[in-house]
């Protein structure tokens, strides 16, 4: 059965998720405690299947995928069969594994599960320096204000893909995290940010309000965001789906290169 684990236990976690050769940042901030989510085990002393959620609605499923009580749990909780999970997640799987064919002959032999688990694609990127250099060459300087975010940034944004959903609050957000706000008329029009950050990684986090679309601002933020990681020598890091089109593009446009593709499940409510 999947076992809530206490956060004191978080530890005995963390040497099975840095053998998952995946982005695992958002994962690694619920273990690491810098974000409220949730961990589940098979087992409380000796765990060996993994199942992290971070509260934006992102999990990981890794470890022993031949745990068949475990994944008996697993299938009521991804179906939601007693109706215990309020919110729709995004679930990725450990390539390593058979959790892809778990997945798919579930929604094979199982009528609810078509309805409860809609199959996308999640894509890893990885960052080619002179590329995006070539691309600072090419693209125009902007004429709009961009800035460093401070708190009152930091609480103006509230929709879509915002910083409060990433981080516990303003102070520490500007104290481990950061990011770029790019003005238009003194309003906010686009915004990438730290979503994760570590020691030698940030994951970048992008939103561009809909009016100001498809006017390059996602862009310049974003490259400032990555001129800031170059700086403090952090490794600028990115992951969406496949199906989002702007995001993957953008991706491309800023040098960076997809590396690897793999499952990604909506769980819907």
């Amino acid at each position: 059965m999947m076992i809530k684990l206490k956060s004191e236990d978080y530890f005995k976690v963390v040497k099975p998720l840095s053998q998952v050769n995946i982005n695992t940042m958002f994962a690694e901030a619920v273990l690491e405690q810098r974000v409220p989510g949730s961990v589940y085990v098979d087992s409380e002393q000796h765990p060996r299947t993994f199942y992290v959620v971070h509260p934006y609605g992102m999990s990981l499923l890794f470890g022993e995928d031949g745990n068949e009580e475990f994944n008996r749990s697993l299938l009521d909780y991804i179906t939601n069969k007693q109706k215990l999970r309020l919110t729709q997640e995004w679930l990725q799987a450990d390539p390593v594994g058979k959790w892809a064919d778990l997945f798919d002959s579930l929604m094979l032999a199982h009528a609810d599960a078509p309805r409860n688990i809609h199959k996308n694609t999640r894509v890893n990127f990885s960052f080619n320096r002179e590329a995006f250099q070539h691309a600072k060459e090419q693209f125009p300087l902007p004429d709009q204000r961009i800035v460093q975010m401070d708190e009152e940034l930091f609480l103006a944004q509230n929709a879509g893909v915002s910083p409060r959903y990433f981080w516990k609050d303003a102070n520490h957000f500007l104290t481990e995290g950061g990011g770029y706000s790019l003005l238009s008329n003194g309003e906010i029009a686009s915004t990438a940010f730290a979503a994760f950050r570590n020691e030698s990684q940030l994951e970048i986090g992008i939103e561009t309000a809909e009016a100001h679309r498809g006017k390059g601002y996602a862009w310049l933020v974003c490259a400032a965001l990555i001129d800031y990681c170059l700086e403090h020598q952090l490794e600028p890091v990115w992951s969406c789906r496949l199906e989002n089109e702007g995001s993957y593009k953008l991706a491309q446009r800023l040098g960076f290169e997809p590396s690897l593709t793999l499952p990604y499940y909506q769980l819907v409510v």
